[in-house]
């Protein structure tokens, strides 16, 4: 049994503080930013693909924009929409928390899109490369969620449990750093082991990042605390199974669509 005892803060220079999770957020963005431009040089060697690889440092702006926009929104509507209907202003005030991991899917989803669209790329190019490189910021977010103490898992008695004294004095499972492991680690060779193939199909990645993750969270789901403000639905799954669900869903329908096309 391990007592948590972490500070979420790194550094304290009074008008600035480095948060471990501020750091998670550039850390996963500049690896992947790197490794992305790899996968990209791989990818244009075996296809005929053109594209033009100083574009994907203006991918890399739209991404972190929707991942601010896209993570803050899906909290808001997925997780506390009546607390901010009735406070508005406080939609803006990320730097208190609160980020949803399906809605900045969504944002890196759109973002991508309309980049696309722009360049006159094949989305599913890009967006093959963002889901093999996800993982990574993934993996630093989730440990970050750990040394925050937050998201904590359900009571256990196995001898890896932990104790958030933020939380209460009971041992629980370190659900963070289960996901760290899957949906960072497992989730990232599975996908750059596919996707360094000699025959490769565009798409692929991006359906089975759908898929994996979303089987991997609900995994995960089981061993997390629902969030106190919703609880389970109906009494049975959190809102991250349903939409992890939702996920497995749309990876199955875009594997339909890419083996038909």
């Amino acid at each position: 049994m391990y007592t948590h005892n972490l500070d979420p803060i790194l550094l304290d220079f009074g008008l600035i503080v480095i948060r471990w999770y501020s750091l998670a957020y550039i850390f996963g963005i500049i690896i992947g930013w790197w490794f992305g431009k790899k996968i990209i040089r791989h990818i244009l060697k075996t296809t005929n693909l053109k594209f033009n690889l100083n574009d994907f440092d203006d991918l890399i702006t739209y991404i972190i924009i929707s991942i601010i926009a896209g993570g803050r929104l899906g909290y808001v509507i997925f997780y506390n929409f009546n607390y901010y209907v009735s406070n508005p202003l406080d939609i803006i005030k990320i730097w208190e928390g609160g980020m949803s991991f399906h809605g900045a899917l969504m944002g890196i989803i759109i973002g991508t899109y309309l980049f696309s669209v722009k360049k006159n790329v094949p989305t599913f190019f890009l967006l093959d490369v963002i889901a093999c490189v996800s993982p990574i910021g993934i993996f630093f977010g989730r440990i970050a969620n750990f040394i925050n103490g937050e998201l904590v898992g359900k009571i256990t008695a196995v001898p890896w449990g932990v104790v958030f004294p933020d939380v209460d004095m009971m041992t629980r499972h370190p659900s963070q750093l289960y996901e760290a492991l899957f949906e960072g680690i497992f989730l990232f060779f599975i996908l750059n082991i596919i996707i360094f193939k000699k025959k490769y199909t565009i798409g692929t990645c991006s359906y089975l990042f759908l898929i994996c993750y979303g089987f991997f969270r609900i995994i995960s789901e089981f061993f997390r605390e629902p969030d106190i403000q919703i609880g389970y639905l109906f009494n049975l799954f959190s809102i991250g199974t349903a939409l992890s669900f939702l996920m497995i869903l749309t990876g199955l329908a875009i594997f339909s669509f890419i083996q038909k096309k």
